[in-house]
């Protein structure tokens, strides 16, 4: 559906997209994770039509969006960073608006806003001045806008910056409901956006993409060895566990740390790909030696963890 190929955008002597390339197909919620100034937004308006590639290929559909961006944009809802409305408008006027400049025929437009408003949450508010909402009233509207056209593909920037907490988690519940029926690129550079919304995540940093794919494919390529933390309990525990667990398959070293009292903490370290094994392994020990495992954890790779590694960045929560 969405396809760039060694993407590239300048301006003037500055290169703030350097050779990007992804695919997006239907029915997919993918985020953009950086830190500002990766490109992020650079690369929705080159998507979205607004911008030329200085280079490269973008195709939507299979259309070419320097070729052909008007087509583009109807299948392309997109909200900006700073949602651009008319204040002085009601939500009605302002939908009816956009409608109109959508190319919707006359007597489909207040049917439109009306549809658009309900799966928004601004049901009731057809009169209400845009200047009476709160923001995340206003980021509703945004996001009716967007999709007041029903298009296939929404591109969204950076949508919950500056709301308080409930508005974030109103806005994301929002952006999930719309990512069941419509592929979703969402911009962000906080990580729990990424967690709660998005199947797939680009992350780039100085306008290059560093790493691709889910977050816990992300997490098994940069992992290195694994850790488990165990926690047995029996009527008799070893006495040195680190030992006879270290001559198991897939076990490279087996630490003792503090646990609760009455009980054996363990964290063992396995290869990379090794944590199955590791697993099996520990619980025919535990079999062996008439112990219980209470607790069995991987450590993984927080996405947090992952972008500072890739990014060099720190990350703002």
């Amino acid at each position: 559906m969405i396809q760039a190929v060694n993407l590239s955008k300048r301006y003037g002597s500055f290169e703030a997209v350097r050779g990007v390339s992804f695919d997006v197909g239907s029915g997919r919620v993918v985020g953009l994770l950086g830190p500002n100034g990766a490109g992020k937004t650079s690369i929705m308006k080159v998507l979205t039509g607004y911008h030329r590639p200085s280079s490269g290929l973008v195709t939507i559909n299979g259309i070419n969006v320097a070729d052909d961006p008007l087509a583009v944009k109807a299948m392309v809802g997109y909200l900006p960073e700073g949602v651009p409305l008319y204040v002085d408008m009601t939500v009605g006027e302002y939908l009816g608006f956009i409608a109109e400049a959508r190319g919707l025929a006359h007597a489909d437009r207040e049917g439109a806003a009306l549809k658009a408003m309900g799966a928004c949450g601004l049901d009731g508010m057809f009169d209400v001045r845009i200047d009476h909402l709160s923001k995340g009233y206003r980021q509703r509207v945004g996001l009716a806008q967007a999709i007041i056209h029903d298009p296939p593909i929404l591109i969204l920037d950076e949508p919950t910056t500056g709301l308080d907490p409930n508005q974030i988690l109103e806005i994301r519940s929002l952006i999930r409901s719309l990512g069941s029926q419509k592929t979703v690129i969402l911009s962000t550079h906080i990580l729990q956006e990424v967690e709660a919304l998005c199947s797939e995540v680009l992350i780039l940093n100085e306008g290059r993409i560093v790493a691709q794919g889910s977050a816990a494919r992300l997490a098994e390529q940069l992992q290195g060895d694994e850790r488990l933390d165990v926690v047995l309990s029996g009527a008799r525990l070893p006495e040195s566990p680190e030992e006879s667990l270290e001559s198991r398959a897939g076990i490279l070293a087996a630490e003792r740390v503090e646990g609760p009292a009455g009980r054996l903490r363990l964290r063992l370290t396995a290869p990379a790909g090794s944590g199955d094994t590791a697993a099996e392994a520990v619980f025919d020990w535990a079999v062996e030696n008439k112990l219980r495992i209470l607790e069995l954890k991987r450590e993984r790779l927080s996405l947090e963890e992952i972008f500072v590694k890739l990014t060099g960045e720190d990350t703002e929560a």
